[in-house]
């Protein structure tokens, strides 16, 4: 009986870690970045298609994010957002596709750079 218990725990410990598999983007601080982020032609196209609907000139969201200045001063609470933290954004999702959470990632890791 005695060695049944360290068998028990192992197969508990590796059926729990396998069970909690997340779709989004794991990394905050360390995504994998093999391609250099256009601010140009990747984030801001991204930021209208999802986000200037609400967060544009106008708005009364506590975010606009329709320049370069104003995306890369709040790059990191709009990751958190696309993260659902403290709340998902889009607003009312769908949630933006991983490989777009990841570009925008990369963006930052890379500088944040208007080109």
């Amino acid at each position: 009986m005695m060695k049944l218990i360290p068998i028990f725990i192992l197969v508990l410990a590796v059926s729990l870690s396998s069970s909690c598999s997340k779709e989004k983007v794991s990394s905050f601080n360390n995504p994998n970045c093999s391609d250099s982020i256009s601010y140009s032609t990747q984030i801001k196209p991204m930021m209208d298609n999802y986000c200037i609907g609400c967060h544009g000139a106008g708005n009364n969201t506590g975010y606009i994010i329709t320049s370069h200045s104003n995306t890369s001063s709040n790059a990191i609470n709009i990751l958190n957002a696309l993260h659902g933290q403290p709340q998902l954004m889009p607003q009312n999702g769908p949630a933006l596709h991983d490989s777009l959470i990841q570009q925008f990632n990369c963006w930052i890791n890379q500088g944040k750079l208007n080109n």
